[in-house]
């Protein structure tokens, strides 16, 4: 048995408590793990591996919980994250039940989230959707509902509408060309990007100026 001499609250974090055993440091923990301690008492190493693991799935929720403060997160992100962390795998699975318990683990949510932030913001092609939900560690199913209503020409015009105004001042030839670059790195095929090019140079350009048709129906 070791008896708790000091517990001492970490400077550089008030979150956590240092717990000194016979007269030296020997972990700290998280503070709401240390509540129930108090000097005098006496640790067994049972206990002590007890309060170990328990400080191991408190910070492994706290940094869940931050790392998803700033947007939703696929499960696999998560554990990603938790891993860099140097949280243990059996606490990260443990983790991840209790997040899901708490639907704070939605794949299907995150899903969705994503695709309409992306669509809001940052406007691109099914394709490259689909892309990005897959390196986010998404499954088939849960990608396949977030892209259900996605469809590429009302996205294409959005990103289009959004860039234009930078070539605005531009002929004809060069503000196609730009603007059908900057569509074909967001993942959008020329079927779609040609006509909403010609859309969006007839929507920018007075009456004075020339429309153009399409060049396919030339």
């Amino acid at each position: 048995m070791k008896k708790i001499t000091a517990l001492v609250v970490q400077k550089r974090n008030p979150n956590r408590v240092n717990i000194h055993l016979d007269g030296e440091y020997a972990f700290g923990v998280a503070r709401i793990v240390a509540a129930w301690l108090r000097v005098g008492s006496e640790l067994d190493e049972k206990k002590i591996e007890q309060l170990q693991i328990e400080d191991a799935r408190e910070r492994a929720l706290q940094q869940a919980l931050l790392f998803l403060s700033y947007r939703a997160r696929s499960e696999s992100e998560i554990r990603q994250n938790l891993i860099k962390n140097e949280i243990p795998e059996s606490v990260i699975d443990l983790t991840l039940e209790r997040l899901r318990q708490d639907g704070l683990a939605n794949d299907d949510e995150s899903a969705q989230t994503w695709v309409e932030n992306r669509s809001t913001f940052r406007p691109r092609s099914r394709r490259m959707l689909a892309m990005e939900l897959r390196q986010k560690g998404l499954g088939d199913e849960a990608m396949q509902s977030a892209l259900e209503n996605v469809n590429d020409e009302p996205l294409a015009y959005e990103a289009a509408k959004k860039r234009a105004p930078r070539f605005i001042n531009l002929e004809w030839g060069e503000f196609r060309k730009k603007l059908s670059e900057f569509l074909a790195r967001r993942g959008f095929s020329y079927s779609v990007v040609a006509p909403v090019v010609t859309r969006i140079w007839n929507e920018t350009h007075t009456q004075a100026q020339s429309n153009f048709e399409e060049e396919d129906n030339q």
